[in-house]
């Protein structure tokens, strides 16, 4: 059995059990909400967003997020339990959407909130499904987690 513990993490991402209870949980809450982006993305030719995932300890993050929010981005709870959220937030770039981070995190250290993970993905083209999307978000998160890139902003583009 000892073999089987290095076989599952091997170099290659693998997600935990949890990880992909997340995974389906985020795919069932965010593949309707980026259909209808890339519908508008159609309609207006430049529509980019950009979706940050975000997790923090001793801080009721929900309360930040929403105080944070414009009118046009959109927050979803994805586990209430661990203090994971993502945030949609529409026409804004890769600059807008790093800047909005930043003060999140520095807001979220302010009130003493520990243990900050947050990454981003700018979505500027429809060559990805909505579940690519979703899933190359958590990918990215992951590694962000297993390198300990707490406190920093981790961003990827999809171009």
């Amino acid at each position: 059995m000892g073999n089987r513990q290095n076989e599952i993490r091997s170099s290659n991402l693998r997600f935990t059990g949890k990880e992909i209870e997340l995974a389906a949980n985020m795919l069932k809450i965010l593949e309707p909400t980026i259909d209808i982006m890339y519908y508008l993305m159609d309609l207006e030719r430049e529509q980019t967003f950009v979706l940050m995932l975000l997790t923090a300890k001793d801080i009721d993050l929900n309360v930040l997020l929403n105080k944070e929010k414009r009118e046009t981005d959109i927050l979803y709870e994805i586990d209430k339990e661990e203090s994971i959220y993502v945030m949609l937030c529409q026409d804004t770039k890769v600059d807008g959407g790093y800047r909005f981070a930043e003060r999140v995190i520095r807001n979220i250290q302010l009130d003493k909130g520990t243990d900050v993970y947050c990454t981003e993905l700018e979505v500027r083209v429809r060559h990805y499904s909505p579940k690519q999307v979703v899933l190359k978000l958590l990918e990215t998160f992951v590694k962000s987690k297993q390198t300990n890139k707490s406190n920093e902003i981790v961003f990827r583009s999809l171009h």
